[in-house]
């Protein structure tokens, strides 16, 4: 995948997480099913779904890495 289809996919993302995810060789598939179980894991394991694992697991590890560097949280 590159630059333009992760960012369709998982939105604006900072230059490191997207060269990350560029190495992973991930799939679209599997870029959308890690942005899926971000979004809302409790229903998909509700539904059955098994825990993700290998490239969307590595995926989720990523994108929620990013996600704290750019919104660390308030211990106020």
């Amino acid at each position: 995948m590159e630059r333009e289809e992760i960012t369709r996919i998982a939105g604006a993302l900072d230059d490191t997480t997207i060269a990350t995810i560029e190495g992973m060789n991930a799939t679209s598939a599997e870029l959308t099913e890690a942005m899926n179980w971000i979004a809302n894991d409790e229903a998909l394991i509700s539904d059955g779904h098994h825990l993700p694992a290998g490239r969307v697991a590595a995926l989720i590890d990523a994108l929620e890495q990013a996600d704290q560097a750019l919104n660390p949280p308030d211990f106020e």
